[in-house]
């Protein structure tokens, strides 16, 4: 039975059953920790307590994800270069060009919607120019409906 795990950070000393634990936990994001901070108060609530008090104290409660920390903890960064130089220009060029695919997709819907409201915006005005041309019509007829 191999007990290491992967996401434990090297040491000289192996790591307690608290701190695989946490780096599991970690690993598994902020919905583990609120799983099993719910499942001390319902078994033990002082448990539950202490939980809730050490996810406020180390800042776990309200930070976006656990794996950010744990990430953070490795060195891992997305941005860091490969030593690749083409691989590295081939990356930032794919970037750039995701993200201007993104821009002209956001100012297409953005367009629809803006046509869309003037289609609907043109319907109105011209369901309410034919009802005001019709014999027989009045504004208090239209108020009372409504």
């Amino acid at each position: 039975m191999n007990t290491t795990m992967p996401y434990a950070a090297p040491s000289a000393q192996p790591m307690g059953w608290l701190s695989r634990a946490e780096a599991w936990l970690d690993h598994k994001g902020k919905g583990a920790w609120i799983a099993v901070m719910v499942l001390g108060f319902i078994f033990v609530w002082p448990v539950g307590l202490a939980i809730l008090a050490y996810m406020i104290w180390s800042k776990r409660m309200f930070s976006k994800s656990c794996r950010n920390r744990s990430m953070a903890r490795q060195g891992f960064s997305v941005m860091q270069s490969s030593g690749n130089s083409a691989f590295d220009s081939y990356k930032a060029e794919t970037l750039r060009r995701l993200e201007e695919e993104q821009h002209s997709f956001e100012a297409f819907l953005q367009r629809l919607r803006e046509a869309k409201d003037k289609a609907e915006f043109d319907d109105f005005m011209a369901d309410r120019a034919r009802k005001a041309s019709a014999p027989g019509a009045d504004d208090t007829s239209d108020r009372d409906q409504a």
